[in-house]
């Protein structure tokens, strides 16, 4: 069943209200870690502690970045009419699976099977 028209803008102006609602995270995260004064402690446990935060974040933020360009990629997929297309099979992606992950390029059973292939090979 593919996605009608209004379907297709309600995906679009779903991801791009995601995207709008990230990058105003990330701008005021990057705003506060410059705004952070150098901390200097004398314990060492303290200065770990303070560094495993902050590659913790940093992690944070470049999962979001990655998330960030799925969805652009998602909206450009809306806009060419390829939006709810399984790049795999070709087939239509359920309705339900788009909803739950709207950045999805594959149908349930062919993400299913990469799964069982990666498992396979680890």
């Amino acid at each position: 069943m593919a996605l009608t028209k209004k379907q297709c803008a309600e995906f679009e102006e779903q991801l791009n209200n995601w995207r709008n609602e990230l990058e105003a995270a990330q701008q005021h995260n990057m705003h506060v870690m410059h705004e952070e004064e150098p901390m200097s402690f004398p314990d060492p446990t303290d200065l770990a502690s303070v560094e495993t935060d902050r590659n913790f974040d940093l992690r944070i933020k470049d999962r979001e970045r990655r998330l960030i360009r799925k969805i652009d990629q998602a909206i450009q997929r809306v806009r060419a009419g390829e939006f709810g297309r399984c790049e795999s099979c070709g087939g239509d992606i359920s309705l339900k699976r788009l909803q739950a992950r709207p950045v999805t390029t594959l149908c349930i059973d062919c993400k299913t099977e990469q799964e069982q292939e990666e498992r396979t090979h680890i």
